[in-house]
């Protein structure tokens, strides 16, 4: 769900010297995914009511596998956007899928089954990251198109693995939603589980987004590999973790709040702090936002009837994928207004309290019957 897109970072300088890209276009290009990731959300939920929830998911892996290794034929600008975009579309429609595949193949264990798959999420973050320049590209014989072409194949062999070995479900039960996807923009509880990701989805984002110039500015360069690298490897201690503490721990408003008031100690630490320290501020905020990140992801297939958690996912989606794309664009904007800083942070630094008053008001208790 994450590694075709986290290939890139690594290889943007080849990019920049091949394609002839500005920074503005990177700056485009590293946003395509968060903004399909709202945009597509909805039409994920479709596909789920019509096909059903694993050959939605199939369907997922495959776009977004093939779109993947086109990027690797592509020679200009136009070209790796489309390719880009159509590989964020594929990611996209997996995300309704995965709540409606766990409620239906894991019924009596919904946060164990969500707190696995989001493992490995994270862990194919940093697999991508970790292993794109010492591994792959090695053995891509240090083309980055013939790489993009390498990681595209699990994603097409996962598909396969789904297709083959996915539990199979009669017709008529919940592996084949209700003909209902739009999400029902009335009920407060799609905004109050969109926000509850979104407080998450914004925080990390916007945070790795500014933590280079942030630290570039504030006369700390030499702190920003070790920043960012924290910053991810604290969520993997978190996911970990969560797979024993997920299923007691979604219900009880305690963990969200927690969660939120440590995300915003490390933000602060990290914003504050001056040296050595900082990623280690980055490692906390890293740590505890995964919590919430956790815990968000199950609460559509722990909430929402049988029929119902594909529209009430999507929706969520939609919600808190526009908090990741919006809060980079209005820090930025108070950093250039200001001139300081330490402004990019300030609509961050909303976002903890936001995860807190969403556990306050969001009714864990389960649909009837």
């Amino acid at each position: 769900m994450r590694v075709t897109i986290m290939v890139v970072p690594p290889v943007v300088s080849m990019l920049h010297a091949d394609l002839g890209l500005t920074h503005t276009d990177i700056g485009l290009l590293s946003g395509l995914p968060p903004v399909l990731f709202a945009l597509a959300s909805v039409p994920g939920a479709l596909l789920v009511a019509r096909v059903g929830a694993k050959s939605t998911l199939v369907t997922g892996l495959l776009i977004t596998g093939v779109a993947s290794a086109l990027r690797a034929v592509v020679s200009g600008r136009a070209g790796l956007f489309a390719s880009t975009a159509a590989m964020g579309l594929g990611t996209s429609i997996l995300q309704p899928a995965m709540p409606q595949l766990v409620r239906t193949w894991l019924p009596e264990r919904v946060g164990f089954g969500t707190a696995l798959y989001m493992n490995g999420l994270l862990i194919g973050e940093i697999l991508a990251v970790g292993l794109m320049r010492p591994v792959v590209l090695p053995l891509a014989g240090g083309s980055w198109r013939v790489a993009l072409v390498l990681w595209a194949v699990p994603v097409g062999l996962i598909a396969l693995a789904v297709l083959l070995a996915g539990p199979r479900v009669a017709s008529g039960t919940t592996a084949v939603a209700g003909r209902s996807w739009w999400p029902r923009w009335s009920d407060p509880r799609v905004w109050r589980l969109g926000f509850m990701l979104g407080s998450i989805n914004g925080l990390y984002f916007a945070t790795n987004f500014f933590i280079p110039d942030y630290l570039a500015a504030s006369g700390h360069r030499e702190l920003v590999d070790s920043t960012l690298t924290m910053l991810n490897l604290g969520q993997v201690p978190a996911s970990l973790i969560m797979l024993a503490f997920t299923g007691r721990w979604l219900r009880r408003r305690a963990a969200y709040v927690a969660s939120g008031a440590l995300s915003l100690a490390g933000l602060v630490g990290m914003v504050a702090a001056a040296g050595p320290s900082v990623p280690y501020w980055a490692a906390l905020m890293g740590f505890a936002s995964t919590v919430t990140f956790v815990l968000a992801f199950a609460l559509p297939s722990l909430l929402a009837e049988p029929h119902d958690v594909h529209r009430v996912a999507a929706g969520m989606f939609t919600v808190s994928y526009s908090c990741a794309v919006v809060t980079p664009v209005i820090g930025g904007w108070l950093w250039a207004l200001t001139g300081i800083p330490v402004m990019a942070f300030a609509p961050i630094l909303m976002w903890p309290f936001v995860t807190a008053l969403m556990a306050l008001r969001i009714d864990f208790r389960p649909p009837a019957g």
